[in-house]
């Protein structure tokens, strides 16, 4: 029987965990669209712990796993928007969203969505964006299942030495 529940990230296990599902969402999914060079030299397990808990120490964002007994399954990091431009301010984001390889497919990422998204609302937010690689058609496909849309805007992400991809800003009402 599954004993499925969400944990506030708020420790280093917690961080770590968080990292790990980021790197082997990344490792996975971004394989073709990021250079192999960059991957095998950025993207480790514990890549994320010092942002993760900084994140949690600033208040800056919230970290967010669900978790099946145990073992962490899906992750994420929300908050007020990050855009630069003011175009979104006080809107809130989606700053990340990664599930375990081997768990996709089991309907954990729509809980923590959902969880999220009432997070969200309950902080006073309205609307709110995630960015997603233009190249991610299952991410897209799962953003647009929870009501997300793309507004027809982009960010340029650049990665060393020469390739440059394109995040799509998926948006919804909440």
């Amino acid at each position: 029987m599954e004993s499925l529940h969400f944990v506030d990230a708020c420790t280093s296990e917690h961080f770590f965990a968080m990292s790990r599902i980021h790197a082997l969402g990344w490792r996975t999914t971004y394989q073709d669209a990021v250079p192999a060079a960059y991957m095998a030299q950025e993207i480790t397990d514990d890549r994320w712990v010092p942002s993760f808990r900084d994140n949690y120490e600033s208040g800056r964002c919230h970290g967010l796993l669900l978790y099946n007994g145990n073992t962490p399954v899906v992750c994420c990091n929300y908050g007020p928007a990050r855009a630069e431009d003011g175009a979104y301010s006080g809107w809130g984001e989606i700053i990340s969203f990664y599930a375990h390889p081997a768990e996709k497919g089991k309907g954990y990422g729509g809980l923590l969505m959902e969880e999220a998204l009432r997070r969200l609302r309950t902080s006073g937010f309205s609307r709110c964006y995630v960015l997603v690689l233009r190249e991610n058609e299952n991410a897209r496909r799962f953003y647009s299942a929870h009501g997300f849309a793309w507004d027809g805007t982009q960010v340029e992400i650049p990665f060393p030495p020469d390739t440059v991809c394109i995040d799509l800003r998926y948006a919804r009402e909440l």
